[in-house]
């Protein structure tokens, strides 16, 4: 069997979407027959700054085609937050303007983006109320909060832990999350975003807080994973990916 070739377009100094994602699916590769590879293209930035995102996103039409060179079967825009930034409804505009940029190089791919991936996840499991945690400054993660309820889906209580340097971001330890989430209301939600960034490390903590609030828990790579499989048509069961994986969605 020919592997899958996953492609990803990721900040420079993002560490955890080329970690969490081929985890979760190598995860999925002990319960099913398809094989991945992994492939990325960089855009520059190492700030979490409105201004150094929209430099960012400018970048993203380069990574889209050097992907496409490698001809790969899904691409994901792994970057929540510049996506959000650039207005209500972007990641449709971003995944549209993308995938024409694969296309005219003679490779089209089905592309998402985490933006997209997270508010389209939080629809399929039902839910119409979250609570909401990121690791950007109070402003951006209101402007996040701000771009979920745009698309619908009302957000509870939220917490921004305002880590401004993406590395920083990248070294958060994800068990302190479930502490972080027990400290904030979420008996009045459908579900829990643990992670509304790619950068923020989540994953070791899903099925923790999932057991301590009996909440469906999602994140932004748990999000991003379910996307890409849906849009190369194959099954969205992965162990340890919390119930938006769970193969029911």
């Amino acid at each position: 069997m020919t592997p899958i070739r996953i492609g990803q377009i990721v900040p420079s100094s993002n560490l955890t979407m080329e970690t969490e994602i081929p985890a979760l699916l190598r995860a999925r590769e002990l319960i099913a027959p398809e094989r991945f590879t992994f492939h990325s293209a960089r855009m520059r930035m190492k700030h979490v700054t409105k201004e150094e995102l929209a430099a960012m996103d400018a970048d993203s039409d380069r990574c889209a085609l050097e992907l496409s060179d490698a001809r790969v079967d899904v691409m994901g825009y792994a970057c929540l937050v510049a996506i959000m930034s650039m207005g209500h409804g972007y990641h449709r505009a971003s995944a549209d303007r993308l995938g024409g940029v694969a296309a005219q190089n003679g490779a089209s791919a089905p592309v998402v983006t985490s933006a997209g991936a997270l508010v389209d996840g939080i629809r399929a499991i039902g839910a119409r109320r979250v609570a909401v945690v990121t690791p950007y400054m109070m402003p951006l993660t209101q402007m996040v909060v701000d771009y979920i309820r745009h698309e619908g889906i009302e957000v509870g209580d939220f917490r921004a832990l305002e880590i401004p340097d993406n590395l920083a971001v990248a070294a958060h330890d994800p068990m302190a999350l479930p502490g972080i989430v027990s400290g904030m209301v979420t008996d009045d939600v459908d579900a829990i975003v643990l992670s509304a960034c790619v950068q923020m490390p989540s994953l070791a903590a899903v099925a923790l807080v999932e057991a301590l609030t009996r909440k469906p828990v999602l994140t932004a790579a748990i999000a991003t994973t379910w996307a890409m499989l849906r849009a190369l048509n194959l099954p969205t069961r992965v162990p340890g990916g919390g119930t938006l994986l769970s193969g029911a969605y």
